[in-house]
């Protein structure tokens, strides 16, 4: 990535040779451009970035000590990994996640726009207090990422709000802070009760961090995964994996009082919304294991009876099956002898191909017209 601070070998993390998709877009090369060409900007204060979504912002910046603000394990791992491969100091930015608080005075604040309407609500929301009237504020995103929703929410939160015009199908937000603005109350987290007829989860209160899957409802596809949950009993050790808001760790818990859950995800809203949800549920007594990180890939090999898994097919706008093909490999080696890995996931995606390949087995469990229920048992090699 050519910027005006200088020219960046970027990639995503983990790497992988055979990814396509670059770590960069337009949107942020616009937003550089954008910063370079203001001839009185001062970065000499605090510069916050939010959202930076593989580290390209921050790390072309680096030299002026911004903190990042992101929701993403893996994100924060690239923009390690991209730091370091710039030669910057670990310690020349400040890696923050939405769990942590925000800095008492930001200067200087970049917005990258992220595919959550909420989860760009809530992040506003926490960053407006520190943000006054000299502050600089310019948001980022592709054309089709941009709404009048979008622009509606910089303007209630922050301040009066405008566009620029369209380069390379990337666009540029300008707001203007208005310290007299009275800001509406943060919605986040939301809390609501499940409907019956799911299995264990049946009328559970679930808690959703903004940026979490499907919020502010229960999607789909982890519904038809709650109505047809294995009836197991015992004390197996149940993964959640990419667990989300965590109801099918806490309807698994729920269902089998011996099992030992732990709950796995990238996504820092994910974890503390599984958190929540599963102490609401099962009570602050009963134990469980949350780990942030990526996927399985530093589990335990060998010890997990059963994996349940409603695997994303997107990355930000961009539709791909690297995800779901991490997760059952990570699953398979996670599993001992005989362990079971159940996914759900729309029929056209193809999983029980993937799944046969890799474990050399896969059974229809559950089907209707849009979703399958397919199960994984790992065999001895």
């Amino acid at each position: 990535m050519i910027t005006p601070w200088g020219e960046h070998d970027l990639t995503r993390f983990p790497e992988d040779p055979r990814d396509q998709l670059r770590a960069w877009d337009a949107a942020d090369e616009y937003l550089l451009r954008h910063l370079a060409g203001i001839t009185d900007l001062d970065l000499s204060g605090t510069v916050v970035v939010i959202g930076d979504r593989w580290g390209a912002l921050t790390t072309a910046l680096a030299g002026h000590g911004p903190v990042q603000i992101s929701d993403s394990f893996l994100a924060q791992e690239a923009t390690r990994a991209n730091l370091a491969r710039a030669g910057s100091a670990p310690d020349s930015v400040r890696l923050r996640s939405t769990r942590d608080e925000v800095p008492e005075r930001v200067d200087v604040l970049l917005v990258r726009v992220p595919k959550s309407l909420g989860l760009l609500e809530d992040q506003l929301q926490r960053i407006a207090p520190s943000v006054h009237a000299g502050t600089v504020v310019v948001g980022t995103g592709m054309v089709k990422e941009i709404h009048t929703s979008t622009l509606n929410l910089f303007e209630r939160i922050l301040g009066p709000t405008k566009t620029s015009l369209a380069e390379k199908k990337a666009r540029l937000i300008f707001t203007t802070p208005d310290p007299e603005l009275v800001r509406p109350k943060n919605p986040w987290p939301l809390t609501y009760s499940l409907e019956l007829g799911i299995g264990p989860a049946s009328g559970l209160a679930v808690t959703n961090h903004a940026g979490v899957f499907c919020a502010d409802r229960l999607d789909i596809g982890t519904r038809f995964l709650l109505q047809h949950l294995p009836e197991r009993t015992g004390p197996d050790h149940v993964v959640d994996l990419g667990c989300g808001n965590g109801i099918v760790g806490t309807a698994a818990a729920l269902a089998n009082p011996e099992a030992r859950i732990t709950f796995a995800d990238e996504s820092h809203p994910a974890m503390a919304s599984a958190e929540a949800t599963f102490r609401m549920c099962a009570g602050p007594a009963r134990e469980a294991d949350f780990r942030l990180g990526d996927g399985l890939a530093d589990f335990e090999p060998g010890t997990a009876d059963l994996v349940l898994n409603n695997p994303p097919f997107h990355t930000h706008q961009a539709t791909t099956d690297r995800t779901s093909s991490r997760m059952f490999a990570d699953a398979r080696t996670a599993l001992r002898e005989g362990g079971e890995l159940w996914v759900v996931g729309n029929r056209h995606l193809g999983y029980h191909e993937k799944l046969r390949r890799m474990f050399g087995n896969c059974e229809l469990m559950a089907s209707d017209p849009k979703f399958v229920v397919l199960r994984a048992v790992k065999q001895a090699r």
